[in-house]
């Protein structure tokens, strides 16, 4: 829960940055000056790109954990558990012992979501947050052409 509000505060924050961007953008576009102009439209198009980021990684966020709750709801979520420093964080070693069963199943079955969630939570445990999203993605996706 600590996690949403962490979102929801951050998310009405960069809300209120971009709304104060955009008013300083206006007042340099409404002054008329060649330069001010340019500066105006720039601080317009930030926020856009602002916005459109913060939108897209909600609905990543909000996809990813309903993908999570289908496949919860099934009983097919991993039932290993790493063990954790005092920090919360992982220990790598564990969870590197662990990642090779969930990439053979994805290369076993390469277009099952479920194989790809699960690859996603093994690379989250390892630390890799990036590759942890890319097959999340990936899982959505394939979820997401299994419901057509």
């Amino acid at each position: 829960m600590s996690a949403r509000i962490g979102v929801a505060v951050m998310a009405v924050m960069l809300a209120l940055y971009i709304v104060l961007v955009a008013q300083r953008g206006w007042l340099l576009l409404v002054n008329g000056e060649p330069i001010g102009v340019a500066m105006g439209v720039a601080l317009f198009v930030l926020p856009v790109l602002a916005a459109w980021g913060l939108g897209r990684e909600l609905w990543f966020g909000w996809r990813a954990q309903q993908v999570g709750r289908r496949l919860e709801a099934e009983g097919a979520l991993p039932t290993e558990s790493v063990a954790v420093r005092p920090s919360g964080r992982p220990l790598r070693e564990e969870a590197d012992a662990l990642f090779p069963a969930y990439r053979s199943a994805v290369e076993a079955a390469p277009d099952d979501w479920r194989a790809w969630y699960r690859l996603g939570l093994a690379y989250d445990a390892a630390g890799d947050r990036r590759r942890a999203r890319a097959a999340v993605r990936r899982a959505i996706a394939l979820e997401r052409a299994e419901g057509r």
